[in-house]
């Protein structure tokens, strides 16, 4: 039995409408409809089923199977076609609606004249199925919600609540994600009034099936009662929500953006779309053209971004087989291949492609500023409330105007008629604090051609150039802007091909081009006296004066090198050889800036990969500085570079470490290298140790102070010390000789916990600590082992939760507990990591190429040897122990961590004490660690 055709349509029919609103029509499907949906076969099958089954039960059953079988084909169908083209997002959103369209009328039409048939409903038993949000809009990924309201004239009644349970449990046993409302045209205007988002859902409601006639009297209703006459609340509303939703999720350049909700992805695009319907009634973005909101080619660039961003939702739906929205890393890869991106030219083919995604993004943004400028232009779109109180008239120069609180142009001809008007602009923008209209952004996109060699070597350009980020106090705000209109990558040529360019790894929070703008943010927060009580070294160092131009052109130009198959440092400091002269600096000048650019990260690389107590370290340091002049310049750009990173990554410990390298250099440059030996140093601490000590005997002291050898008192702290004094005294009054004591004290200072050690001195104990403090989740970021004269081991070892800061007091009993545990042999750690030493999924995607060196020079007692690799939490335990089992004597390790790449750094000799000079114990010792690097892998990948 079945309805008639006007009551409930086949579940194929096409209804009437633009293009892009009901995404059926034909033409605009991956593939054949009947690939995806064979309507004539479900009848036939359904008909079939209808006239065997036993019953209701047996009759539903059977509908089940045959949607899931015709939901498995059409999946598999645009899933293959997709395959064969990777970019053809429209088709496939079309195409996984135009599917669920089938499965929704024909669960429908199984529920309504099957299982709860009634050949002459009654006015109050009507029903219409209209499909809301991205369903209604025709949108779907291959995982997307299904939203659906159900219809009705006045309350429901119990047949059509029974139609509508029915028909919704058959979609949830095909595994659909069905959200539904049942409600009365009343109820949708009530509830369309109280809330922006259930207004924005039946926005974009479409007429699925069901008794037209009513379907018809809502859409008059919403137009005539909910969406005239409140566009300017409806638009605050969206913004107030496009804001927040950025805050949650992070701007448009973190590298593992959420291609949905992130500035820049799709959501930003539908809530454009919204307020347009909203207002201007149209059902295509291609209807703005006409009415003047974008220009045909901004509209291009709409449709291109949506297609990107549509399609690279789609990949990653298939891959999960889920509705993810979040491009993680490992996902990244999958994507790029599928989409067809090949390495190229030193590049992985997936940052290729996610340049290419971030480029994207960047457009989205532009098109959502013109479009709420035209939004302000007809009043619709408030100025924020302070600006309206408070805001005065600014004063502009000749030739700029003020349209709606943005700075403007008067006459866009005479503006292009001298080319430098093309920086003047910022210039002008940073001096009034104002925004640039986004009239005159389209303006300066469009004529980028006039930005040419003759400007660039122009003496003018170059005074306005480089007081944007000299003479303003905000030179990110302008070098931002010139980035994202293209400006920046035309005056400066060679920063063009880092925009929007991707680091694929997990150190790097932001693409090249914001990393340097952030690293720029940075300096001018210094310059302000910002952060004085955070960065004491680095705003010494500014207040007492640098050459604020060297320092702000190295800077910009630092990582201009990366994404080539060269060492970056040294091609950046090749092109800064270029580029600095051109900008106008001196000859010297332009010598520092090119310094600068080549060893940039010598100081940051010194103070996590070396021991800066090593007389050694600090020497060589100050030998490749070689004045005070270049270690201040050196010192700020580095803290720049490593708080620009990311939001996370600069700490205590790393400020630390670079405090403690400047001081020492600089005094060793002031005051001459020879205050850098072990002598010097030991009598200092051992005078600090016995003031800190007053109430010891002499005697108690004298031992003390001559049980250590030299490396011991360069190495610790005073604290230290004074720890391991008492620890080692206990041991010797402690009946059991082979007692093993631990004394872990927050360091705050360093954002670490210091864990102090002391037993009988015994071999491979370092790496059994190592192992013991893997197992309760600590991450080692320093190490340090001294055995004493009279058989006793003290080792330091600084260690950090995972979230890189000192373990809570309150979790250090347990911690003590776990690690006796393990030292004890009650927990084997080589079989615990069996199970605990994983790596995670969304960092298997990164390539980590191990690199092991042997440096005999950077050392005056010891070889170091450095490991760089995939970082995981057994990895050190797994080093030390193959070095433990080659007889090697680990003096201290320094690790320092870059996302998923560590360098884990050991400062050891032989048996004998000596240094490993020898080529074949070298290649012996590296194989040892490449095997233990291997087999740990090996185990954290299973």
């Amino acid at each position: 039995m079945t309805l008639p055709q006007e009551a409930f349509p086949a579940p194929v029919s096409e209804p009437p409408g633009p293009d892009r609103y009901h995404p059926t029509a034909s033409g605009t499907l991956v593939c054949a409809p009947e690939a995806i949906f064979d309507a004539h076969t479900v009848q036939r099958r359904i008909a079939e089923a209808r006239d065997s089954a036993a019953d209701n039960a047996d009759l539903r059953a059977e509908a089940v199977r045959i949607l899931r079988d015709m939901q498995t084909e059409g999946r598999n169908a645009i899933a293959g076609a997709f395959a064969e083209e990777p970019f053809a997002a429209r088709p496939v959103t079309r195409s996984y609606t135009f599917l669920t369209d089938g499965l929704v009328m024909t669960a429908l039409q199984v529920a309504s004249t099957m299982l709860h048939p009634r050949p002459n409903p009654t006015a109050q038993e009507r029903i219409a199925v209209i499909a809301v949000g991205g369903y209604g809009r025709g949108e779907m990924a291959p995982f997307s919600d299904v939203d659906l309201l159900f219809l009705t004239p006045y309350k429901i009644t119990p047949w059509a609540e029974s139609v509508i349970e029915s028909m919704l449990y058959m979609l949830w046993d095909i595994k659909l994600k069905v959200g539904h409302a049942s409600r009365t045209i009343k109820d949708c205007l009530r509830l369309g009034h109280e809330d922006f988002t259930i207004r924005t859902a039946l926005l974009e409601h479409r007429f699925l099936a069901g008794h037209a006639p009513l379907a018809q009297e809502f859409d008059r209703r919403l137009g005539a009662e909910l969406f005239s006459d409140t566009g300017k609340d409806f638009i605050e509303a969206k913004l107030e929500e496009r804001e927040a939703r950025h805050k949650r999720q992070g701007q448009r350049y973190m590298v593992e953006p959420n291609v949905k909700e992130g500035k820049g992805g799709l959501r930003d695009l539908q809530s454009l779309f919204w307020i347009a319907k909203y207002i201007h009634g149209v059902q295509d973005a291609a209807e703005l053209v006409p009415l003047g909101v974008f220009r045909p080619e901004e509209f291009a660039q709409f449709v291109t971004a949506e297609d990107f961003l549509w399609a690279v939702r789609s990949h990653m739906h298939l891959i999960t087989g889920r509705a993810t929205e979040k491009l993680t890393f490992d996902l990244q890869v999958e994507v790029a291949d599928r989409m067809g991106y090949k390495d190229l030219a030193g590049r992985r083919g997936v940052e290729i492609f996610m340049q290419e995604y971030f480029r994207h993004a960047t457009a989205v943004g532009d098109l959502t500023r013109i479009f709420l400028t035209k939004l302000e232009a007809i009043h619709l779109k408030s100025e924020p409330l302070l600006e309206r109180i408070f805001r005065r008239k600014p004063k502009v120069k000749a030739g700029y105007s003020v349209t709606n609180n943005r700075l403007d142009v008067i006459d866009p001809k005479a503006f292009l008629s001298d080319k430098l008007n093309l920086l003047r602009l910022f210039e002008e923008a940073l001096r009034t604090g104002m925004l640039i209209h986004p009239d005159v952004m389209r303006l300066v996109r469009a004529n980028l051609h006039l930005i040419d060699d003759e400007m660039r070597n122009d003496k003018e350009a170059r005074r306005i150039f480089l007081d944007l980020m000299l003479k303003h106090g905000n030179p990110e705000r302008a070098l931002r802007r010139m980035n994202e209109l293209g400006v920046l990558g035309a005056f400066v040529p060679e920063f063009e091909p880092i925009v929007a360019m991707m680091q694929f790894n997990m150190y790097h929070s932001y693409t090249v081009d914001e990393h340097i703008i952030q690293c720029i943010v940075n300096l001018a927060q210094i310059e302000k006296a910002e952060l004085v009580e955070e960065l004491p070294v680095a705003s010494g160092i500014l207040k007492r004066g640098v050459n604020r131009k060297v320092l702000y052109v190295a800077l910009l130009l630092h990582d201009i090198g990366k994404g080539r198959p060269e060492d970056h440092s040294i091609l950046g400091a090749q092109i800064a050889r270029r580029v600095a002269p051109r900008l106008g600096l001196s000859k010297a000048d332009s010598e520092t800036v090119e310094w600068l650019v080549r060893y940039h990260l010598l100081m940051s690389d010194m103070a996590q990969k070396r021991d800066i107590a090593d007389p050694r370290t600090v020497r060589d340091f100050a030998k490749a500085v070689q004045t005070v002049k270049r270690l201040d310049l050196l010192t700020v750009l580095t803290v720049c570079d490593i708080r620009g990173v990311g939001p996370n990554t600069w700490n205590n410990w790393k400020a630390a470490l670079l405090r403690g390298l400047y001081r020492q250099t600089r005094r060793a440059l002031e005051t001459g290298m020879e205050d850098l030996n072990r002598e010097n140093r030991g009598a200092e601490a051992k005078k600090a140790l016995r003031a800190a000590l007053p109430d010891w005997p002499k005697a108690a002291l004298k031992l003390e102070t001559s049980r250590h050898y030299p490396p011991y008192w360069q190495g610790l702290h005073v604290t230290a010390h004074v720890d391991f004094a008492h620890m080692l005294r206990q041991l010797e009054a402690a009946e059991d000789p082979g007692e093993i004591l631990i004394n872990l004290h927050p360091d705050e200072d360093r954002d670490a916990t210091r864990a102090c050690f002391v037993m009988a001195d015994h071999p491979g104990i370092f790496a059994r600590l190592a192992g013991a403090l893997a197992l309760v989740g600590a991450n080692v970021v320093d190490a340090r082992s001294y055995t004493t004269k009279d058989g006793y081991i003290t080792d330091a070892f600084w260690i950090q939760d995972s979230e890189g800061h000192p373990f809570e007091a309150a979790r250090l009993p347990r911690l003590t507990q776990m690690i006796h545990k393990t030292l004890k042999g009650e927990v084997i750690a080589r079989e615990a990591f069996k199970s605990r030493d994983k790596i995670k999924k969304r960092e298997k995607a990164f390539n980590v190429p191990t690199h092991i060196s042997f440096d005999n020079d950077g050392s005056e007692i010891y070889t170091i040897i450095e490991v760089d690799t995939r970082d995981r939490p057994g990895l050190l335990y797994d080093l030390a122990r193959a070095l433990a089992n080659a007889n090697v004597y680990i003096a201290n390790a320094v690790i320092a961590t870059y996302g998923e790449q560590v360098v884990d750094s050991f400062y050891v000799k032989d048996m004998f004490g000596l240094k490993y000079h020898s080529e074949s114990k070298q290649r012996f010792l590296e194989a040892k660690l490449r095997e233990a690097i291997a087999e740990g892998a090996e185990r954290a990948d299973t």
